[in-house]
């Protein structure tokens, strides 16, 4: 099902201008904020456009709840230490949400850590840094169209409440997730093992939760107990086998991330496909339903609990990757391979969600590079991508996606337009030590 052509050349040019800006950003996920913010803050005129009301993409409209990739795997995090791996731009809004009161102190999850934020303080400390950097934010508006000239971006088409418009622009970082500036243009993308992708997940929140009977029971590893998922085994209406909750900064409250979505006949599903995405929020909600009777009934603590609300919309892991100068391969991840083009490390496991349980395989002591050129696509002028869209193996992709990674991903994104734009160089052109050189 292929929707990309589009609208007509002079159509486009008739509309009216919103405005005209250096760098135009789509996407207001964690890419999406540190590229905006980062290239604002660089002295860029910028432009960041997100379909939402509020910042955070699906780390908050997806409820996704937690900063992953921040901490080296280890063997046994019941007996060492969190040691934080990467830092800049994620760093920075991982200390802006803990001094917010948003965000916990590192929780066991395997064999690694993760955060747990709060999703208004989210929003809010996202408002305050794109607000402080001068970004202009246009909420709950499409990109619907690129305009193009000769291969190269020149702006986009949009639609708002007040109808279509036409915004001009000098480069456009893609941080959609799904690579919908690059798909749109025209240029070639992917979508994981031959078509396909990773499961969507409903997250939710209880609340009433008696904590110190929960954890008694749970432990203090926030991925399912080994009873647990042997009661989830004998429950053939919860398609999920192991499952993770997490305690959050609120008294007696849980963020749940136990479904697995399908079809209602069981097939995967493509959420680019607009029928598969609107049947997704629809089979999540029971089975969120299904999972919290489950919590009820069988999770000593959860007695009581309480349905506070489903996300937004559901979590999203893997739709379209571009096809870019370089990749990342499953091998790298597997080997841990080190590179001097890399503008993020992760220690992130391969973390694949498809079939009945998660398929996860641990670095333990170890990490590995992810490479500047991941960004760019071979083809095509004046655009490069931040966040999932990353040219990726279908595996690799299943451990470099998480929130740490894609803040550097974004804050990468916005070095090389601001040096695309100062340099009159291409994205295609540039050496990736250039960009590692300003990362530091």
């Amino acid at each position: 099902m292929t929707y990309r052509n589009n609208l007509p050349a002079d159509y486009k040019n008739q509309l009216p201008c919103f405005g005209t800006f250096d760098i135009i950003v789509v996407g207001g996920g964690p890419a999406g904020i540190a590229a905006a913010v980062s290239a604002s803050e660089l002295g860029n005129k910028v432009l960041l456009i997100e379909q939402l009301g509020f910042l955070g993409g699906a780390a908050v409209s997806g409820m996704s709840g937690t900063i992953c990739g921040l901490y080296m795997t280890v063997a046994d995090p019941l007996v060492a230490k969190p040691e934080q791996i990467i830092f800049g731009f994620a760093e920075r809004f991982r200390d802006a949400l803990y001094q917010a009161g948003g965000l916990t102190d590192p929780q066991i999850y395997g064999k690694t850590w993760v955060a747990t934020h709060d999703c208004a303080t989210y929003k809010r400390v996202a408002t305050d840094m794109t607000r402080q950097a001068g970004v202009t934010v246009l909420y709950h508006t499409q990109m619907i169209d690129v305009i193009t000239e000769d291969d190269a971006f020149r702006g986009m088409v949009l639609h708002t409440k007040s109808g279509f418009t036409r915004v001009n622009a000098k480069k456009a970082i893609d941080a959609s997730g799904d690579a919908d500036v690059v798909y749109k243009m025209g240029l070639k993308t992917s979508k994981g093992n031959d078509g396909v992708i990773q499961n969507p997940t409903m997250m939710f929140k209880v609340g009433n939760v008696d904590m110190q009977q929960y954890l008694s029971y749970w432990g203090q590893d926030t991925i399912s107990p080994p009873k647990v998922v042997s009661m989830l085994e004998a429950e053939d209406e919860l398609l999920r086998k192991k499952v993770w909750l997490f305690p959050t900064v609120n008294p007696g409250e849980l963020l749940v991330n136990a479904t697995k979505v399908t079809g209602f006949d069981g097939r995967a599903l493509d959420v680019t496909n607009p029928v598969d995405h609107s049947e997704a929020e629809q089979f999540s909600i029971y089975q969120a339903q299904n999972f919290f009777k489950f919590m009820r009934d069988n999770i000593p603590g959860c007695e009581n609990a309480y349905f506070i609300d489903y996300a937004t919309e559901v979590g999203v892991r893997q739709t379209r990757s571009i096809d870019g100068i370089a990749k990342l391969m499953n091998d790298d991840v597997i080997n841990k391979r080190k590179r001097e083009d890399s503008i993020a490390k992760t220690s992130w496991p391969i973390e694949l969600h498809y079939g009945a349980k998660p398929k996860t395989e641990w670095l333990v002591d170890d990490y590995y590079d992810v490479p500047f050129h991941t960004l760019v696509p071979k083809s095509g002028q004046d655009v490069i991508v931040a966040g999932r869209c990353l040219s990726s193996e279908h595996e690799a992709l299943a451990s470099c996606r998480v929130t740490a990674q894609c803040f550097e991903y974004g804050r990468a994104a916005a070095f090389a337009a601001d040096l695309s734009i100062k340099e009159d160089l291409a994205f295609q052109d540039m050496e990736a030590g250039q960009i590692v050189a300003l990362m530091q």
